[in-house]
């Protein structure tokens, strides 16, 4: 009997030591997390309610946002930035799950293709973002193929019309092979058993797509959505490599609103208010995914 109080107060002794081991490990990650992450947000939320300029600083309220919600150039650039997350996402979602569903079959090189699809994912935006740059120019491969087929060339860059589905194109090119492989781990953990009965059944394959790929894939599928929604809703790169937000503001997104008043007017709190702005489209994005997660757990 006397050993169990002992025993239990060794345990105690081990786990308060590991968890003070625990902490210890984590600490390090947890204050560059502080430092990098959480300074800066709370740096930018109150640099929204003052007019800080380089030597000078004043506290506004919310002019800011009077003055951003005010601002047609605001409201343009939400408008082509729901355009271009309209464009990309369906675009990406489609494209992602077809290689995923490409690359799930046991084919011969399934490793290679695997590899090959996720490799755009881990080059260089700003290198990709040149090279499409050329692709779309008027003696780009592009126009090369339409001359061929005897249809009209254009600079897709430079039309307001082409634009963002241009810049699209090559978001997808850049970010599906992140999107299939969180599709591809959604399809492996679908049990075979269930492919196996329905052919039993005589399910054709588009049948056995929807009545059993889909159904079970919707939380993978949803969640891809959400990531790659908060991903296009933060464009930057690919347009300030590509169009520079051109040509007349075409492709003139939030994220590009924020970088000309911060780091060309250099009106560092109407950034930080666009950033606000664009922090409660992302937050608002983020609920919903836990809403819908919290939903299907319970």
């Amino acid at each position: 009997m006397e050993a169990e109080p002992r025993l239990a107060a060794v345990l105690r002794a081990l786990t308060s030591r590991e968890a003070r081991a625990g902490y210890a490990f984590v600490l390090p990650a947890l204050v560059l997390f502080i430092i990098f992450r959480i300074g800066p947000t709370l740096a930018g939320l109150v640099l929204s309610f003052m007019e800080y300029r380089i030597g000078r600083s004043n506290f506004v309220g919310l002019q800011n946002f009077n003055r951003l919600f005010a601002d047609p150039i605001f409201w343009e650039s939400l408008r082509v930035t729901l355009t271009y997350v309209v464009i990309s996402v369906p675009l990406t979602t489609v494209v992602a799950l077809m290689m995923a569903l490409l690359v799930n079959q046991p084919v011969r090189w399934q490793s290679f293709f695997r590899s090959a699809f996720f490799l755009p994912y881990v080059t260089s935006l700003i290198m990709a973002g040149i090279i499409w740059v050329a692709i779309y120019g008027p003696s780009g491969p592009i126009n090369a193929i339409f001359a061929l087929l005897g249809l009209p060339t254009a600079n897709w860059l430079e039309q307001p019309g082409s634009v963002l589905p241009a810049i699209a194109v090559m978001s997808v090119w850049k970010n599906f092979g992140y999107s299939m492989m969180v599709l591809l781990s959604g399809l492996l953990a679908i049990p075979g058993e269930y492919y196996e009965a329905a052919e039993i059944d005589g399910a054709s394959s588009w049948r056995k797509f929807t009545s059993i790929t889909l159904p079970l894939l919707k939380p993978t599928l949803f969640f891809v959505v959400v990531i790659e929604t908060i991903g296009a809703f933060q464009v930057f790169d690919a347009v300030y490599v590509m169009t520079n937000g051109g040509p007349v503001r075409a492709s003139y997104t939030l994220v590009y609103m924020l970088y000309d008043q911060g780091f060309k007017f250099f009106n560092f709190g109407a950034a930080s208010a666009v950033g606000v702005v664009l922090f409660v489209i992302i937050l608002l994005i983020s609920l919903v995914q836990r809403r819908f997660l919290s939903e299907r757990a319970s």
